[in-house]
């Protein structure tokens, strides 16, 4: 790939590494029994549906837009979770959900009757809280004390209102199967007689089934394990990173160097607040091609952001070279939480978003420009 020919800044989804994963993920799904959806809220970039659709062809959404594009981009209805619908929304939703699941009893009792009026087979779950996750940045932990989303099991009575047909848990993040087979041991003791009034279990998103040295194998034994206990269950998975790890890049320029105190920052044409807020709210460093950590001996860089915000950089890389004015950065693995969450925060250029294709032909999907931002302020 001659990423000269590459205007920055740039998102680049390398055709070849999606298929990679998108086969792994078929083959899990396959092999094991388990229904296995996108979650957009990772991974919406629409334009790479068509071969998404060849693997898997049903997605996950968490408001009215994201089950909008899964009707019209994926030509599928969404499994539907939202920690609240609006009476707004609500008729929308319907028309675009196969599946809807309330984070409330509330919320149900709410709208089932909508459901029941509009004569569509929507089948309804609620979200549960196994109040047992592996995540440890609170941020993600979405059965942290106090958490809003998901009900207890000392909430629920002891049989499940008539309507509700499924259950729907999301503990994981970037998780390992080890952690799933933890959380399922927990499901299981707090909501055991729950599974048996019901027709399906959501298992989330963060089943990161495609990063290296994840063990598969592992994975296929514990969902058929977990299915010849429970055979009645419909297993539904909804990762999103999985999807999209390590399928791509965010290609940048440096446009100046500056140097305070001894430590020299490496500006470049992109910001990790508007286009990696990951990076800043993980937080996490992100890998940089070529670059590695200070060794004492080579070149050493903060790399800044192009916002106003002081707090828009990370470091330090090492570099075989000085850095100079011109000079292209390639930040790893930039595709999945990073186009769906880009913000226009002081107005900064959104990069574009470009496929490599197999062929190894570069297919520009988008440029952003100055409408991009002012059509959003108003």
């Amino acid at each position: 790939m001659d990423i000269n020919q590459i205007e920055t800044p740039c998102y680049v989804l390398e055709e070849k590494l999606l298929r990679r994963n998108l086969s792994l993920i078929k083959s899990v799904k396959e092999r094991s029994g388990v229904n296995i959806i996108l979650a957009f809220k990772a991974f919406a970039l629409w334009k790479a549906f068509p071969i998404v659709r060849e693997y898997i062809p049903c997605s996950t959404a968490s408001s009215i837009h994201e089950a909008r594009l899964a009707f019209e981009e994926m030509g599928s209805l969404a499994h539907t979770y939202s920690p609240a619908y609006t009476d707004k929304d609500f008729p929308q939703i319907l028309k675009y959900s196969s599946h809807i699941t309330f984070n409330s009893l509330s919320q149900f009792d709410y709208f089932y009757p909508a459901v029941l009026r509009s004569g569509r087979k929507v089948s309804c779950g609620i979200r549960i809280n196994p109040e047992y996750s592996a995540v440890e940045t609170d941020l993600y932990n979405p059965c942290a004390p106090g958490s809003r989303l998901g009900i207890t099991a000392d909430l629920l009575p002891d049989l499940l209102p008539e309507g509700i047909e499924g259950l729907h848990f999301h503990t994981l993040c970037e998780s390992t199967s080890y952690e799933l087979e933890e959380t399922l041991d927990v499901v299981e003791k707090r909501f055991g007689k729950y599974l048996q009034q019901v027709k399906w279990l959501n298992m989330g998103g963060g089943h990161l089934m495609t990063r290296q040295g994840y063990d598969v194998e592992h994975l296929i034994r514990v969902l058929k394990a977990f299915r010849e206990k429970h055979p009645h269950l419909e297993l539904i998975m909804e990762p999103g990173s999985a999807f999209a790890w390590q399928t791509g890049f965010l290609l940048a320029s440096v446009v100046d160097v500056v140097e305070n105190h001894g430590i020299k920052t490496a500006i470049v044409d992109v910001s990790f607040t508007c286009h990696m807020p990951d990076c800043l709210e993980m937080p996490y460093k992100p890998a940089i091609r070529g670059a590695v950590e200070p060794d004492g001996h080579r070149p050493v860089y903060r790399i800044g952001g192009n916002s106003c915000l002081s707090g828009d950089f990370m470091g330090d890389w090492c570099f075989e070279h000085e850095l100079h004015v011109g000079d292209k950065i390639i930040f790893e693995d930039m595709i999945h939480y990073t186009i769906v969450k880009t913000n226009m925060f002081n107005g900064i250029p959104h990069p574009g978003i470009a496929l490599w294709t197999q062929d190894d032909t570069l297919v520009v999907w988008r440029r952003f420009g100055y409408e991009d931002y002012k059509n959003r302020m108003a």
